[in-house]
């Protein structure tokens, strides 16, 4: 189109469904430019300055504010304005330019991130909520699980709500049915007695329906029908996700796990726009319908936030080369959410600054903590986001960016909640994910089981063979655990812990300190040679042989 066009931010059309993207349409309001533009504007004005050989000048740096609604979805820079690489300057003052553009450039890119990190069109309303939970339980075919039942999966979704604060559930209500997916989810009778109940219900504002997810179309019809709110699974969760989120890559891995809904509140919207109007319309010419417009920047914000998740990784793959150089070997603390992740590395590393919390998905990072085990070993125990049942399949592949750590491990522990009623359908959810994450085969043959919570149950013996029962809030069984978990990173990664006798006189003692990881020196005056207990790799035990044929070693 002819002009510049700018954009509205989310807005709730008459039927008062959830916000879709901004108008096009609507022009926007004196004083809502956005940061990025502010700055790609100075840039262009400063390469015409430069053209017309006017000095440069520097702006004071933007103040910070906060975003407007305008700038929570923007359309993206067009080519040739700022951001696809760095222009060299002339003259002596080269150097000095191209110090300054590479300043502005950062400026841009976090101005970016900000708008991607704004408030999000889909953020529930804060405040109270008093909701009811309405939970289909199927009767029969492969929807049924037959390792749950529907009164654990309705304690399930108790919990998610009571994780939110200032939420309460009024009523819990199991209704048969015999195909969740069909527009009214229940069936004609059973759908009339549950509206009933609905009604009935004093001061309700939303319903939690315990599926996956609820079709724009079916979402509408049950509103119209109870005249409250209608959240599913992956609106609650992706709701919890928001209000634990403290780093900007899981708020970003949020965003794009919002992409999906904000693409079906667009095809209702579109739906509802082509019965009010009579079909889609061109936008001021531009040759685009509002669909494909929005379609558009839907896809433009999609490969923001995959380019700006791609740069995080990209730094903590270069954390990662670190760590390997330092020989750190790396252990992932998997398992269900909730299950005592962080009050076992909290148990394992003794680190204070860790506070375990009693709730669902209250780690969202990927975090490491150093700790060490029986031989002084030093190692790196890494927490990770936990797994729920029925995880809407978008959100894992959102935060596969951070999953992905999990394949670069030496180990993984699964922490198991034995005491859940549901600890067998939640270890096959965790083995599913970890399938489905492509790790090396390796990695999931040498599983670590760990049966945590024991001291709740009076002398618990695993049936499963080679778990480990523990109390991670106790201490119960850390010390066999720590045991385990060197004799499996020794395997993994070819370390060898050994003790050498060696000449004080000798260049051993400096080469061993060099090349591996040196526990314990006794030294023996008498006869000037120390016993050295060390852990080393493979390849460094097969140099000090050739290097050392005379020395002796001994099997610690």
């Amino acid at each position: 189109m002819g002009g510049r066009r700018r954009f509205r931010g989310g807005r709730k059309d008459a039927a008062g469904d959830s916000p879709c993207l901004p108008c096009p349409e609507e022009p926007m309001g004196p004083g809502s430019l956005s940061r990025s533009l502010l700055l790609r504007c100075r840039r262009a004005a400063a390469a015409a300055a430069a053209a017309l050989g006017a000095p440069r000048w520097r702006c004071r740096p933007l103040p910070a504010r906060p975003l407007s609604a305008a700038a929570r979805l923007r359309a993206p820079r067009p080519p040739g304005t700022g951001g696809g690489g760095r222009r060299k300057g002339a003259g002596g003052a080269g150097g000095h330019e191209e110090e300054e553009e590479e300043e502005e450039e950062e400026e841009e890119d976090e101005a970016e991130l900000e708008e991607l990190l704004g408030p999000s069109p889909l953020a529930l309303e804060p405040g109270a909520q008093r909701v009811a939970i309405v939970h289909p339980a199927v009767k029969w075919g492969p929807r049924k699980s037959p390792l749950t039942t529907a009164e654990l999966q309705i304690a399930e979704a108790v919990a998610l709500v009571d994780t939110l604060q200032n939420w309460t559930v009024l009523d819990k209500i199991i209704i048969p049915t015999k195909n969740p997916d069909k527009k009214f989810v229940f069936g004609k009778g059973n759908f009339q007695v549950l509206t009933e109940k609905i009604k009935k219900l004093p001061h309700l504002t939303a319903v939690f329906l315990n599926v996956e997810r609820v079709s724009s179309l079916t979402k509408k019809e049950l509103e119209g029908a109870w005249g409250v709110k209608v959240f599913d699974r992956y609106t609650i969760v992706l709701h919890i996700f928001r209000c634990n989120a403290r780093t900007k890559e899981a708020k970003l891995q949020i965003a794009l796990a919002e992409i999906p809904l904000l693409r079906s509140n667009l095809k209702n919207e579109v739906s509802q726009r082509d019965q009010q109007r009579g079909g889609s319309r061109y936008i001021m010419g531009s040759g685009e319908t509002f669909l494909e417009t929005q379609n558009r920047i839907l896809k433009e914000r999609e490969l923001k936030i995959r380019n700006a998740l791609e740069k995080l990784r990209r730094r903590r793959s270069l954390l990662r080369t670190h760590r390997r150089k330092r020989e750190f070997p790396m252990i992932s603390i998997m398992g269900y959410t909730n299950c005592g992740k962080t009050t076992l590395i909290k148990a394992l590393t003794g680190e204070a600054g860790l506070q375990p919390r009693d709730q669902l998905f209250a780690t969202l990072d990927v975090t490491a903590h150093a700790g060490y085990l029986p031989s002084h070993m030093a190692v790196i125990y890494v927490d990770t986001i936990g797994f729920l049942t029925d995880l809407p399949h978008n959100l894992v592949e959102s935060f596969s960016a951070t999953l992905e750590e999990v394949a670069y491990t030496d180990l993984i522990v699964h922490v198991r909640d034995i005491t859940h009623p549901e600890t067998i359908l939640q270890k096959a959810t965790v083995l599913s994910v970890l399938k489905n994450l492509n790790l090396p085969s390796h990695l999931l043959d040498s599983i670590v089981e760990v049966h945590n919570k024991v001291d709740l149950i009076e002398r618990y013996k695993p049936t499963e063979e080679n778990a480990l029962a523990i109390s991670a809030l106790h201490g119960h069984g850390l010390e066999e655990l720590k045991q385990e978990i060197e004799k499996k990173i020794l395997t993994a990664t070819g370390k060898k812990i050994l003790t050498i006798n060696v000449n004080l006189e000798g260049p051993q003692l400096s080469w061993l300190y060099k090349e591996a990881t040196v526990q314990e020196v006794e030294v023996m005056p008498e006869d000037g040679t120390a016993r050295v207990k060390v852990i080393i790799n493979s390849s460094a035990f097969g140099r000090y042989k050739n290097l050392f044929p005379n020395s002796k070693i001994f099997m610690s």
